[in-house]
């Protein structure tokens, strides 16, 4: 039955017959439409659970001020902009029944959030599909929309209560907080039970992952039937849940993939077979969607545009947001969903606004990702040196290991990077799995194959990854440092590549490679596979960023004390050049973090061949003379950093400085030889082709020459020590 506006309601239009008979009979038999409607409500459960669970709360706090304005500006814009045209269309499309004064209102606010809301579930895909959700102006995106969707929540809980006012109940309101907060005390206390069961899975089994999610079911359709809403309960639930653990891990990747895969096709269908679009037939409906639809692009890139603009972030990037944000998703057709039950309005504007929900989609996904990949130099990525950077900046760490022996050095150095707890470091680990050469399987039937031939990447690495999980979950459980695990499963002469596009991928600051040889025992460095070493040299030559490779030496203190804590002593070993000033710029992020004490040793020629020094002032206004070997423009730029370093962190007591006068390179052995037990850690820059006096004759016996001169002798059995090396190459300009 269709509506006309000329003869009233129930006068029936043509095709109106044919197409009720289609939509009712064929779309949504009347026979599927409860087990439609439960579907749908598990799958609203699950998105707004996976949204809270898949939330940066760190990179939220410190962009909290940028995100709000952004989302906030687009958003009071539309809010505006559909207050305007409410009115007109509420006399034409709403269905005057009972108290039309509060049909208005409810009219009138769905209206506006409709208009609104930006879909985070959306946003997080499309960033993730177009390779921006590890950049800034991707998270910056997420983080804009989860702001609008969790304010568009709120009120939508309120503008629920204007449609239904008989619902509403302080107490009920009361006690599903209360009911959130047991459960998601509980839920903590579950999943760490979980994390600690079965310790010889890599991932939680089904069984305990479904119970899992049936406390959440169960929490939100208990607070369904108090009267509020279960969307606001599940995203609470996500947001509290704990992120460390295999249990975290594990419900990140089954619902991320159950939800992106079937449950949103299923909630979008659903609300696309509700809508009857042969009911769109007049003028004035067309004209609505097009009004609609342009205010609410409109009303978003006006908005964002001014707060990118107040903000200094570039127009492209601003228009790229701005579209991100115009995304339309779950809450939307939830909300028209409730008012269409509500019979808040005709059924030709319920499906007016399904079309604008697409039609805003389609326009500003197709816009997003023909901007962004015309624009790929500028979207792309695109590291910069740490020289060039701050250190209160992000840095974003991809750290490689071969197997759960690099494992403690390595996280124990990203805990030295963060300097607090809040800091703003961004480490993944990345496991690098040898995949070995399958047997000839063309002629067996599928019984006939063997279990190593059925398995797919996620079985390789065996108790490696186990063990892996462990030791990382343990560091993150103490430390609260995040750090996203990944695996790289290759054969060893291709193994670079997924190195670099994961560096790619992450965008990453800086790439940490665990050295060919480790310690035995006796103190003696053992070569492991010859392979490791082809991987080092291939990504030193092809880097993207800045590569370390780290020689360990067991980084790890003794067993009881912190991680943070078993690193206490770091020095950076300064020769000159852009490798050393590299290493430099990541030492001052170590020299930050109050547990380690941090030395600078700045090697230079002995006085009779000094022809150069600079004065830098210390805080008691006397001269400090720091002696510069003349060596060009290279000299010049050395001086210029070290004078600026010295002058912030030197000064203010934050870092010891020590000279180390040589005239050759056996002098400087010997001062290396002094030096060797004193430090856990050795930061020095590769060098590249290094000539100069001080380091004259130590190349004669060089073993390794990716670690350069200085790696190569701290990292050799005859340089007696246990202190670790991080050898660091800067970032090479790519030739045109």
């Amino acid at each position: 039955m269709l509506f006309d506006h000329s003869t009233g309601w129930g006068a029936v239009r043509p095709l109106g017959f044919i197409s009720d008979t289609i939509h009712q009979r064929i779309l949504l038999p009347q026979l599927i439409q409860e087990y439609y409607e439960v579907m749908v409500f598990f799958g609203r459960i699950s998105i707004v659970f996976l949204i809270g669970l898949e939330l940066d709360i760190l990179f939220m706090k410190r962009h909290l001020h940028a995100a709000a304005t952004i989302a906030y500006s687009g958003a009071l814009l539309c809010l505006g902009l559909g207050g305007a045209i409410s009115l007109p269309l509420y006399r034409y499309f709403a269905m005057a029944q009972g108290n039309e004064s509060q049909h208005f209102a409810a009219f009138v606010s769905i209206l506006m959030l409709s208009l609104t809301n930006s879909a985070s579930p959306l946003v997080i895909r499309f960033t993730t599909e177009l390779n921006l959700a590890t950049s800034d102006l991707g998270r910056l995106a997420i983080c804009a929309s989860l702001i609008n969707d969790i304010t568009c929540l709120f009120l939508g809980v309120i503008a629920s209560k204007l449609i239904d006012p008989k619902g509403f109940s302080m107490w009920s309101w009361l006690f599903s907080f209360v009911v959130i907060a047991v459960v998601s005390i509980l839920m903590r206390y579950l999943a760490n039970w979980l994390n600690g069961w079965n310790r010889n899975y890599k991932y939680l089994r089904n069984a305990p992952l479904a119970c899992v999610f049936l406390v959440v079911l169960l929490t939100a359709g208990l607070t369904e039937l108090m009267g509020d809403n279960s969307v606001l309960s599940s995203f609470l639930l996500g947001v509290m849940f704990p992120r460390e653990g295999k249990t975290a891990r594990t419900l990140l990747i089954k619902l991320s993939y159950a939800v992106y895969t079937f449950l949103l096709p299923i909630y979008f269908g659903y609300t696309g077979f509700q809508a009857n679009l042969v009911l769109i037939g007049e003028l004035e409906d067309f004209i609505g969607i097009v009004v609609i639809v342009l205010l609410s692009t409109g009303g978003k890139i006006l908005g964002t545009l001014v707060a990118c603009h107040r903000l200094k972030m570039p127009f492209k990037k601003g228009i790229v947001i701005a579209l991100l944000l115009n995304l339309k998703g779950h809450f939307d057709l939830l909300l028209l969903s409730r008012a269409q039950q509500k019979m808040l309005w005709n059924h030709d504007f319920y499906s007016i606004m399904l079309v604008t929900i697409l039609l805003n989609t389609l326009v500003s996904g197709i816009t997003v990702a023909f901007v962004v990949n015309r624009n790929s130099r500028s979207f792309g990525y695109r590291p910069v040196a740490l020289e060039w950077q701050s250190p209160e900046s992000e840095i974003r760490v991809l750290a490689c290991v071969h197997g759960p022996r690099h494992v403690p050095t390595m996280v124990r150095l990203i805990g030295g990077l963060s300097w607090s707890r809040d800091s703003p470091i961004t480490a993944y680990l990345m496991h690098l799995v040898e995949l070995l050469p399958r047997k000839k399987t063309a002629n067996k039937m599928y019984h006939q194959l063997e279990d190593d031939e059925l398995s797919d990447d996620d079985a390789y690495g065996g108790n490696d990854t186990l063990e892996i999980n462990d030791a990382v979950d343990a560091f993150v459980a103490e430390t609260g440092i995040t750090i996203h695990l990944v695996k790289a499963v290759s054969p060893l002469t291709s193994i670079h590549d997924d190195i670099q596009n994961g560096a790619e991928d992450t965008r990453a600051s800086v790439v940490i490679l665990p050295f060919h040889k480790h310690q035995r025992i006796d103190g003696k460095m053992e070569s492991e596979k010859e392979g490791i070493r082809m991987i080092n040299q291939r990504v030193l030559r092809q880097a993207l960023c800045t590569v370390g490779i780290l020689v360990d030496r067991g980084l790890t203190g003794p067993s009881q004390l912190p991680c943070s804590v078993a690193m206490q002593h770091v020095a950076v070993l300064f020769f000159g050049g852009p490798d050393d000033r590299e290493a430099l710029s990541l030492s001052k992020r170590i020299g930050m973090n109050h547990n380690v004490n941090l030395a600078v040793i700045r090697f230079v020629l002995s006085a009779s061949s000094i022809s150069e020094r600079i004065n830098i002032s210390s805080p008691e206004n006397e001269h400090v003379l720091m002696a510069m070997p003349s060596r060009g423009v290279e000299d010049e730029t050395d001086n210029a950093f070290l004078e600026d370093f010295y002058n912030r962190y030197v000064t203010s007591g934050k870092v010891g400085y020590v000279e180390k006068h040589v005239k050759n390179g056996l002098q400087t052995v010997a001062a290396l030889r002094d030096i060797g037990d004193m430090y856990q850690l050795f930061i020095v820059g590769r060098g590249g082709q290094r000539n100069s006096p001080i380091t004259t004759g130590m190349s004669d016996w060089e073993e390794c020459p990716e670690l350069g001169t200085v790696g190569d002798l701290l990292a050799s059995s005859e340089f007696e020590t246990n202190s670790s090396v991080l050898v660091i190459q800067q970032r090479r300009q790519p030739t045109e």
